[in-house]
């Protein structure tokens, strides 16, 4: 991949043929990006159907809003968790997919100013909305060093978490740590062993990305909501780049596809209990090597697939 700003879609056509697109069907692109999957997409549609995309990334919204012109085709600045709003909002009932591409996205780890890389010295941001919240060094600022441990623990799963926070505790009696220079420098410090290949910064400035940006709680938030507004037949579609993300959908949609755990003791049968709401569609697919040899970015991928239960009206 080269090109600042040049995003390139991850199992493009895998996550389309997934959706199984309807000509007449509603579907969701939670996570717009540049639009690569939304205009796959529109392409598999019909005259009659309807796509609708979100992004929480106001830069997201301005390049898909130059770059698609579809009466078929509606984008909204939201994150997806606020799912359940914007469908509202639209006076949409039920859909017929919903797809999330989750993680960062090229433009905004190769827009220095966005703070997302180590790669470049840039104010110290972060946010992939940018138009409200806090950004990474505002955090940093205020955050005790049991905080920052703790961010760092469970979000980058570094072992080196407290010596870490202990370092910029430190560094910012003297000033802010304002930049991504100036964190990766105090990381590469801290950080006593590295992992091959990579930078030891890489699991600190993931776990500051994902926190800032409540990363694995708008996840969370957003699984049942589509599920709940799924048609029979529709199917949830999720693409995550990072294992705690992954472990989050595995479990949801591994949960919605059995009947309720309840008490062995209960007096009921099997044939009693409600019907799981999914079916799990297939395994968990990867990119191949082709696909990693073009596309370095695309090789932690892991998409899943599920599909909601019941008859179509």
């Amino acid at each position: 991949m080269s090109g600042v700003g040049r995003h390139v879609t991850v199992l493009l056509r895998e996550a389309v043929d997934a959706l199984a697109v309807r000509d007449d069907g509603v579907y969701v692109d939670g996570t717009f990006g540049r639009g690569g999957h939304s205009r796959a997409v529109l392409a598999s549609l019909g005259k009659s159907g309807r796509l609708i995309a979100l992004d929480r990334d106001p830069q997201a919204i301005a390049a898909g809003r130059e770059m698609i012109d579809d009466p078929r085709f509606e984008l909204v600045h939201a994150p997806f968790s606020d799912l359940g709003a914007v469908l509202d909002e639209l006076e949409v009932g039920e859909i017929d997919g919903v797809l999330l591409d989750l993680g960062v996205s090229s433009p905004q780890l190769d827009d220095a100013a966005r703070g997302m890389s180590f790669r470049f010295d840039a104010p110290l941001d972060m946010r992939m909305d940018t138009s409200r919240g806090q950004a990474v060094a505002q955090w940093l600022a205020e955050a005790s060093v049991a905080q920052i441990t703790e961010v760092l623990r469970e979000y980058g799963e570094e072992r080196f978490a407290h010596a870490i926070a202990k370092a910029i505790a430190v560094a910012r009696t003297g000033g802010a740590v304002a930049t991504t220079g100036q964190l990766a420098a105090l990381v590469e410090k801290a950080v006593r062993t590295r992992e091959p290949g990579q930078h030891p910064a890489t699991r600190s400035f993931q776990a500051l990305r994902i926190f800032i940006n409540q990363e694995l709680t708008e996840l969370s938030r957003v699984l049942p909501v589509a599920v709940e507004r799924l048609a029979a037949g529709g199917r949830l579609v999720v693409i995550s780049f990072h294992s705690l993300e992954d472990r989050i959908v595995k479990r949801f949609m591994r949960d919605e596809s059995r009947p309720p755990q309840l008490p062995s003791r209960l007096p009921l049968r099997a044939v009693d209990l409600p019907a799981p709401r999914l079916a799990l569609v297939g395994r968990a697919r990867r990119p191949d090597e082709d696909e990693v040899a073009a596309n370095p970015r695309a090789r932690s991928a892991v998409m899943r697939v599920a599909q909601r239960q019941g008859m179509r009206a």
